[in-house]
């Protein structure tokens, strides 16, 4: 399996990864929400700036 470089598809495709559990399974993740924003944010800017 290869595992992409380019950062902002990785973190997104950790965020589908998360987001997916939660949905599935309750995790004990305080401030899961804020966790996920972020994450969403900075992914899309990273795609966005092509990193």
């Amino acid at each position: 399996m290869k595992v992409t470089k380019n950062l902002g598809f990785l973190l997104l495709a950790i965020w589908m990864i998360i987001s997916g559990l939660s949905g599935l399974v309750k995790l004990p993740i305080p401030s899961l929400g804020l966790i996920l924003a972020t994450l969403g944010l900075v992914s899309g800017v990273f795609i966005l700036l092509g990193k």
